[in-house]
């Protein structure tokens, strides 16, 4: 047999197929590793944010301070002659460089000792810092009361501080403007001060203002609401046209400061009057006015005018079990608005040995401090306290209507139980002994 090389053109050369499945079993194994390789890859960079996040790695000079949001609040429509202007500042802007003002601690911690690169790049352990901070702070009390002994002149100054800073409830700045070609009042909300904290938990509160003009109570307006916070800034413009230059004198502006809350009516820290008959109108004419007022809590009004009277009447039924209350007139209440006036209206509730069972109400009698109600309330009395009516007690609460905020309490009373005292206990002693026969007396209402 003759020997052929592989220059020889007769002989040709096998070729080699490669199957289908082959090439779909390869394909398969590089996107399952291409799958394995990224979800690797995702749950390690997942822990590694989770770990800068949780651990004190990041240093505080470079974190970064959340200012406070906005949250939409409850606000009424508005009328034809109220328009809100945007303001010319825009929102506030905190400068470079510059330090969030220190809030005291509510919870009465000492502050820590130490920079804020210190506190944040340290990784000591926690027990001997926090062993370290208390030695420190014990030297400097005990150098400091080494050298100087406070007097009793400076131990009754510090006493009165304490008692004014309890009633201290802020400041709150705001800007005037009237311009006389458009018969146009501008009022700006710039910001509060060192409000009180409403909420214990946080140690903040989420405030907003509503403002109104007197006497007439037509123009009302409200600022948005910032959540925990003790200093919002708003420098929001409120433009209330129709009014002329001579009127000026004859209006008062009145703020009320609250604090939002979401599952209840919103808690009034205090509010701030503004008469326009003590502003030199004419500068507010040529230029904005800057003014700041201190805030005033609510209930001074009612302390200095006192808490008025309440009439009612009572009859105890004892076959039928039933204790008829009839509510008839109230007077002398104190002066809740600049107006001179109160919304007031009555709740009674029954109470049983200390517990409310029962709860009734009156009409609200709109814009007097003598109001007449002449309303009717029947009470089924429990079976257990039908002789001598024993654990029975009913209370009284006089409140002042308000559309928006938190209807205000003028004053109680308490008409037999454990709280029942003077004239209340005389009258409740004589409608126990006295079965069957309406008795009226009245009763001066308290805090």
């Amino acid at each position: 047999m003759p020997y052929q090389t592989d220059e020889d053109p007769d002989v040709k050369q096998p070729m080699v197929f490669i199957s289908s499945p082959v090439i779909v079993a390869f394909c398969l194994a590089a996107l399952f590793f291409f799958v394995c390789l990224a979800i690797v890859t995702y749950f390690l960079y997942r822990r590694r944010i989770r770990d800068v996040k949780r651990g004190p790695d990041q240093p505080l000079a470079f974190q970064t301070h959340r200012r406070p949001t906005a949250v939409k609040s409850p606000a009424g429509t508005t009328t034809h002659y109220l328009k809100k202007s945007p303001s010319p500042t825009g929102p506030s802007k905190t400068p470079p460089g510059m330090s969030v003002p220190h809030t005291p601690s509510p919870t009465g911690n000492p502050p820590t000792i130490g920079g804020p690169l210190e506190n944040g790049v340290s990784r000591e352990n926690g027990n001997e810092r926090e062993k370290r901070d208390q030695s420190i702070i014990k030297d400097i009390y005990t150098s400091e009361s080494e050298t100087h002994t406070p007097s009793k002149e400076e131990i009754e100054t510090n006493e009165k501080n304490l008692q004014q800073s309890a009633t201290y409830l802020g400041q709150l700045v705001f800007k005037l403007r009237y311009k006389q070609d458009k018969n146009a009042l501008i009022v700006s909300v710039v910001r509060c001060r060192d409000l009180p904290a409403k909420d214990p938990n946080a140690g903040s509160s989420d405030p907003y203002v509503k403002l109104q003009l007197l006497p007439d109570k037509q123009h009302k307006v409200k600022t948005r609401v910032l959540r925990k916070t003790r200093n919002p800034v708003y420098d929001e413009d409120f433009t209330f046209y129709g009014i002329s230059f001579p009127q000026l004198s004859d209006i008062t502006l009145h703020f009320v400061i609250l604090s939002f809350d979401r599952y209840s009516r919103d808690d009034i820290i205090g509010e701030v009057f503004c008469a326009l008959d003590q502003v030199d109108v004419t500068q507010i004419e040529t230029q904005q006015m800057a003014l700041c007022r201190e805030i005033q809590p609510r209930s001074l009004k009612i302390r200095s005018q006192g808490r008025g009277e309440l009439l009612v009447s009572l009859c105890w039924q004892p076959a039928a079990s039933r204790l008829t209350v009839v509510v008839l007139k109230a007077r002398n209440l104190p002066k809740m608005d600049v107006t001179g006036l109160a919304d007031p209206y009555v709740k009674i509730y029954l109470t049983f040995k200390g517990h409310r069972l029962a709860k009734k109400k009156t009409h609200v009698k709109k814009r007097t401090l003598s109001p007449v109600f002449n309303e009717s309330f029947v009470f089924d009395v429990p079976q257990e306290a039908s002789e001598g009516l024993s654990d029975i007690g009913l209370e009284f609460l006089l409140l002042d209507w308000d559309r928006v905020t938190k209807n205000e309490v003028i004053g109680r009373l308490d008409l037999g139980g454990s709280k029942c005292t003077g004239t209340a206990l005389h009258h409740w002693n004589e409608v126990c002994n006295s079965p069957r026969r309406q008795i009226a007396d009245w009763h001066k209402l308290r805090e």
